[in-house]
């Protein structure tokens, strides 16, 4: 590779852990379609390289979190055993799908995260303060009304069918869990947006963890694209953490919509033309 190449992918790998760790789920997602439709590297290099950034997002963004009670880790090790069985899964069935399919994939599951994100702008899962937050819920100081936040989990069955999914997602499309957990854990589960995006960047890094294996005995992981996206990816990280302790939920929620509508619409037009 040239030096102007690996200083694109870092690049591409800043931008990606900026985006990634302001909304709390892995830079995977954005990294994939600029390394793929943007530098032209092959779906399968890009997907194993986004895995390789989502460990390094999840292990920035849990380690600036751990001490503001963001992380539900009781909810995340029990959603997890469902996200790493589909992770492992996805690392053996990926190379089975054809280019096609994989960028129609990524258009539809792209696509639904964005609508619904969308719905939820105005809606947020606060109980009063001396509510019981239950076996599985919690409670976290919100730096957008300045209280002390309780939250109770419901349907964790959906839950851990949508982690099961994202498993799945993660492995085959290399883009981490998180676009599928931080939005249904919201939408429908009842965690509030910021203790959502702290609890998936804690867990999608053990999900990529179990599809990484697979993609590296194929070969399809390049070492110095890798260490390039991951060393690119620290430091978008560190920025965006920053970013999104100063920004209200409502905006993160719009702004993930938005840039999951503008990859959707990239990877519909490449999938159908």
């Amino acid at each position: 590779m040239s030096l102007l190449s690996i200083a694109g992918v870092a690049a591409a790998g800043a931008t990606a852990g900026w985006l990634g760790s302001l909304l709390g789920i892995g830079g995977g997602v954005f990294l994939v379609p600029l390394l793929n439709a943007g530098l032209g590297f092959d779906f399968r290099v890009a997907a194993a390289t986004g895995l390789m950034t989502v460990i390094a997002t999840s292990s920035a963004v849990s380690a600036n979190t751990a001490g503001r009670n963001l992380i539900n880790l009781r909810l995340g090790m029990v959603l997890e055993v469902a996200s790493a069985l589909g992770g492992l899964i996805a690392g053996y069935t990926v190379e089975r799908l054809t280019k096609h399919t994989l960028s129609l994939l990524f258009a539809v599951v792209t696509a639904s995260i964005a609508a619904l994100m969308v719905s939820r702008l105005d809606k947020r899962n606060v109980l009063s303060a001396d509510a019981d937050p239950g076996p599985l819920g919690g409670r976290f100081h919100d730096a957008d009304s300045g209280q002390e936040i309780t939250y109770r989990v419901k349907r964790l069955p959906l839950g851990m069918l949508a982690s099961l999914l994202a498993g799945a997602v993660s492995g085959t499309l290399g883009i981490g869990g998180g676009i599928l957990k931080v939005p249904i854990l919201n939408a429908w589960c009842g965690v509030p947006m910021r203790a959502a995006a702290a609890t998936s960047a804690l867990m999608i890094g053990v999900t990529a963890a179990a599809s990484a294996p697979q993609y590296y005995a194929r070969g399809d992981i390049n070492p110095p694209i890798a260490a390039a996206a991951v060393l690119g990816v620290m430091l978008g990280s560190r920025f965006g953490l920053w970013f999104s302790a100063r920004t209200r939920v409502k905006r993160l929620k719009l702004l993930m919509a938005i840039v999951l509508g503008a990859v959707s619409l990239l990877y519909f037009r490449r999938a159908l033309g």
